[in-house]
């Protein structure tokens, strides 16, 4: 009986944390690879587990990117996956799955951050409106898919989570303290949060200027003081990596290089997408309580504010989606309590079918995401069929832009005799002059190379008559050649292109 009780209490504590971490941690599972925006700190994280102290070796020097990033994101998540690293290393497991430990790492931080939210929910709200969250949560695929996934976007959503708690909790010095350090550190267009959520404190009186002042100056001298000592250690040079961000994204407006959107695409098209059932929701949820506007027009805000950068991606606004959903659950809560008036139950109707298209979405989603990364998937079956252990030499391999930027990390790669080259800016026809043993490319044809296999990736989703009446299309992105300098004699079973 005790026992029952002990196990009864933990799920009731703990129930929506194993359904939120599990459908996350599935993602992870299902989908380790990672993409360009996820490569510095994805990199650093492989530096900071295998180099150490090895400043020299670490990939960011050889790579910088265009602008530099922090680290303390990627020595958080090092500093806890590294017991679990070494266990990997020390057993010899491929490195994968130390990215799979360290992203699982990841998500349970940021999850643990959602906690502390949907605490505060409950306290406020209410059971019901809690247990509505995290089934709209569950039922979205981008929140809980990019939990566990290195951006600068998500290691700020930790902290903008902790904000939004304190918030509802009444902490309001504490909520800009958190919204401080997320926009210092990690993301400064978290400023367009924090203006919007610190003019409502001020205009509600929940919050006293010079007070705020003296508070919010000493957290942004702590924030910039620890980014500047770490990220210059680790950049060898004087740097505040969030301030050039900021000055090539909204002085410079360089961002808009990488392609741009209409000014109401986060409303029409990101958020949609994001939120799914919860769209049409959190507009309703806005009108049926009056605490509800206070905490979803700053938010709402930030958005407006955001649409006027003319780059845009879902990622840039993935903060919003934690607030925008206690809205949803608020009127979800009330249509469900309702149900059995005459109006509302129509409502709730409407209500069930969008739960299941958001499911099937979400399913939908997801199986487009997991062909989303074919370099991923091809060196790995590069390293499968291949037998570098009956190779004297070694093997080396060229990994081209297309490919680094679509699935591979240094996680991705095994030891001697496997060598590999990201090297920049070689035109193809220069391949054949270089000792490259096996090429990873875009190229579905190189001279002096055979193409040995391709991997196919997603390419659209394309409606059709029948059944299923929805259907992923997929298309050859990536190519693996061998040069045809060298013995081929062990490798006859190549499926060919």
């Amino acid at each position: 009986m005790r026992t029952d009780s002990k196990m009864a209490k933990f799920l009731q504590s703990y129930g929506y944390d194993l359904i939120l971490g599990a459908i996350a941690a599935i993602y992870v599972l299902m989908a380790p690879f990672t993409k360009v925006e996820e490569s510095f700190n994805v990199q650093s994280m492989h530096d900071i587990l295998y180099h150490r102290h090895r400043l020299d070796s670490y990939d960011h020097l050889e790579f910088p990117g265009v602008v530099p990033r922090t680290f303390i994101g990627a020595f958080i998540v090092s500093f806890f996956a590294s017991p679990v690293v070494f266990i990997i290393s020390f057993l010899g497991f491929p490195k994968i799955y130390s990215l799979v430990a360290a992203r699982l790492v990841l998500g349970c931080i940021i999850l643990s951050t959602l906690r502390f939210f949907r605490i505060q929910i409950r306290n406020k709200f209410g059971h019901q409106v809690e247990s509505f969250f995290v089934l709209l949560t569950s039922l979205q695929f981008h929140l809980l898919f990019y939990s566990t996934r290195p951006l600068p976007n998500i290691l700020a959503l930790g902290l903008v989570n902790l904000a939004y708690g304190n918030w509802l909790k009444g902490n309001f010095y504490s909520a800009l303290n958190f919204l401080i350090f997320a926009t210092v550190i990690f993301r400064c267009d978290v400023i367009l949060l924090l203006g919007p959520i610190a003019l409502e404190f001020l205009l509600t009186r929940s919050i006293s200027f010079w007070k705020t002042l003296k508070y919010c100056v000493g957290t942004a001298v702590v924030a910039v003081g620890l980014t500047i000592c770490v990220d210059s250690i680790m950049w060898k040079k004087f740097v505040w990596p969030e301030f050039e961000v900021f000055w090539f994204n909204s002085i410079l407006n360089r961002s808009s290089d990488w392609g741009t959107h209409s000014i109401h695409w986060y409303f029409t098209s990101a958020l949609p997408r994001s939120l799914l059932v919860a769209y049409p929701l959190s507009l309703f949820g806005i009108l049926l309580d009056r605490r509800v506007p206070f905490h979803i027009v700053p938010v709402i805000s930030f958005v407006m504010l955001y649409s006027k950068l003319p780059h845009k991606e879902l990622r840039f606004i993935i903060s919003s989606v934690p607030m925008l959903n206690l809205s949803a659950a608020v009127a979800a809560s009330r249509i469900y309590k309702n149900r059995k008036k005459t109006i509302w139950k129509l409502a709730n109707m409407v209500m069930l079918a969008l739960f299941a298209i958001s499911a099937g979405c979400t399913v939908l989603t997801f199986m487009a995401s997991y062909n989303n990364y074919p370099s991923g998937y091809a060196l790995k079956r590069l390293h499968q069929i291949s037998h570098p252990a009956n190779v004297m030499g070694e093997e080396w391999v060229h990994i081209d832009t297309f490919s680094a930027m679509n699935g591979i990390s240094r996680f991705c790669e095994s030891a001697f005799p496997w060598r590999y080259s990201k090297e920049e800016n070689i035109v193809v026809e220069e391949l054949r002059n270089r000792n490259f043993t096996y090429l990873v490319s875009e190229h579905p044809s190189v001279d002096g190379y055979k193409c040995l296999f391709s991997e196919e990736g997603f390419d659209r989703i394309e409606l059709r008559r029948g059944f299923p009446p929805i259907v992923l299309v997929k298309r050859a992105k990536v190519y693996v050649h061998r040069d045809m300098k060298t013995d081929d004699q062990l490798h006859k079973k190549w499926p060919g292109c």
